[in-house]
């Protein structure tokens, strides 16, 4: 069976997150949990990072716009990524692990 579009792009994050040795995990809700929650919850560094990710010119909804608000505010980092944008995930696991070392 093919990979979506959208797997194809949460598989490249998952080979960015492995390259960078950081923890992620796709939460699965089953209908328990919050919904509009992120593809992608990672920790890096000690930073919490969630990211979406979006096939072509594929928007977010209402609800994962209000999880992403949720978490800037409590001081996490979030990213919404497509085939575009990949390279930003990798930049801001460069930038914390250089953060870091400083």
């Amino acid at each position: 069976m093919a990979a979506t579009p959208e797997k194809k792009v949460k598989n490249k994050v998952v080979e960015i997150l492995k390259s960078h040795g950081a923890y992620y995990f796709f939460p699965a809700t089953y209908g328990m949990g919050r919904s509009g929650v992120p593809d992608i919850i990672c920790c890096y560094r000690g930073k919490f990072l969630a990211i979406e990710c979006k096939a072509g010119a594929g928007k977010t909804t209402a609800l994962q716009d209000r999880e992403l608000a949720a978490i800037k505010a409590a001081g996490g980092m979030q990213l919404v990524v497509n085939e575009k944008n990949l390279g930003e995930v990798a930049v801001l696991l460069n930038v914390l692990r250089k953060t870091e070392l400083s």
